[in-house]
């Protein structure tokens, strides 16, 4: 394959890298640290925590095991749709 050909594969890779980025980064950051106090003040508790802590701690390694599935599925069906399946 030339590199004409890769470079849909590889803009459509990088859209995906960066959207998983920055919704890992989001909920990490945002929810864990900068938004926790209004979640604490705002939000439910989850179980008998607060809901910003609960973000901190256990709310961001769900959704980081959730992006690596998401990623893992999105990847698959681009690279089927390009050509670079494993499956035969």
């Amino acid at each position: 394959m030339n590199n004409d050909s890769q470079k849909p594969y590889q803009r459509t890779c990088l859209k995906i890298v960066f959207s998983l980025l920055a919704i890992w980064f989001f909920v990490s950051f945002g929810c864990g640290i900068l938004f926790r106090d209004w979640l604490d003040a705002n939000a439910p508790p989850i179980g008998n925590a607060p809901a910003g802590f609960w973000m901190a701690q256990q709310g961001s390694i769900i959704t980081f095991v959730c992006i690596l599935v998401v990623y893992a599925a999105l990847m698959n069906l681009l690279d089927a749709k390009h050509g670079y399946s494993e499956e035969d």
